[in-house]
């Protein structure tokens, strides 16, 4: 009769091997740390897991956030993701971006979960354009937010309109990654060149948001009167960011595990009556180019 030997060994297939003991031996204890682009399977198909997920709405939004990341096309299933490795000083960071399929809350959780079953992100970031509400915001500012006031619940009396505002906030980890953004940059302003090669300043602020389905070109409008008296500090208003708020609660009950998110808002308008598009290209660049800055303290190294 003849034995087979007896082998034994390690074998890494990516990422870093952790050995705890001073002598390795049989079944030694090996923690294995993902790499970044990890794949995992879902109802049987394999999907490529990310660190950042991107949300956009309109094709101006999409060409800035592809252009700025330097993502590729990947279809799937019927939809259209960009990928890619966008580089930082502490490596890159995986990214993959998805266009909702119209305006409004509900598309924009329907693009989340997308993003979600196909790329499963760790921080799924909101990038686009908005329009300012705060004397203290102009256009072509960005505004990143942690917090958002969802303002379309109401009920309507004899005696007016009353809203009942419902506010949303980011992981506690996503708080604490912008706060150091914007800690380390203080003032968050910076020269960029747009893709014509005229540079601009960029000036970044960080606060709440007001989100309903309402689009709003009125600066007299009771809806801005609402969120002034709701919160002084609200600086923009945007048609998405309290639908991505309320699905990564939602979905924190089905994963055991808190789902990130933030908004990144170009300023186009000053939600007022000479409200248009001419400030979509420029608005939506200077996000693109935001989330560029943000990725590396929004990078999350995945440990399962």
């Amino acid at each position: 009769m003849t034995r087979e030997p007896h082998v034994s060994g390690i074998v890494t297939h990516g990422g870093t091997t952790n050995v705890n003991s001073s002598a390795v031996g049989h079944r030694p204890v090996v923690n294995i740390t993902a790499p970044h682009a990890e794949r995992s399977t879902d109802g049987g198909r394999s999907r490529e897991r990310v660190q950042v997920g991107v949300i956009t709405i309109l094709d101006v939004e999409t060409q800035a956030v592809r252009l700025a990341l330097g993502l590729n096309e990947e279809p799937a299933d019927g939809l259209r993701f960009y990928t890619g490795q966008v580089s930082g000083p502490d490596g890159p960071t995986s990214v993959a971006a998805i266009r909702a399929l119209a305006q409004g809350q509900r598309s924009a959780i329907a693009a989340y979960e997308n993003l979600r079953r196909h790329h499963d992100p760790e921080v799924v970031v909101l990038t686009g354009i908005g329009g300012g509400i705060h004397r203290d915001v102009h256009e072509g500012d960005v505004v990143v937010a942690t917090r958002v006031v969802y303002y379309d619940l109401r009920k309507y009396t004899p005696d007016g309109v009353r809203h009942r505002g419902e506010e949303r906030e980011s992981p506690a980890g996503v708080g604490h990654a912008v706060n150091a953004f914007f800690s380390d940059h203080h003032p968050a302003e910076f020269p960029v060149a747009d893709p014509a090669g005229t540079t601009r300043t960029m000036r970044m602020l960080h606060g709440p948001i007001g989100s309903g389905e309402a689009v709003i070109a009125d600066s007299a409008a009771e809806t801005l009167a609402y969120l002034a008296g709701f919160n002084d500090k609200i600086l923009a208003i945007d048609m998405e960011a309290g639908g991505l708020g309320q699905i990564c609660h939602e979905r924190s009950a089905g994963t055991g595990r808190s789902h990130g998110w933030a908004v990144v808002r170009g300023i186009s308008d000053l939600a007022g009556a000479d409200k248009n598009d001419d400030h979509h290209r420029l608005a939506s660049w200077h996000a693109a180019v935001a989330l560029r800055r943000l990725l590396p303290y929004l990078r999350v190294e995945r440990n399962s």
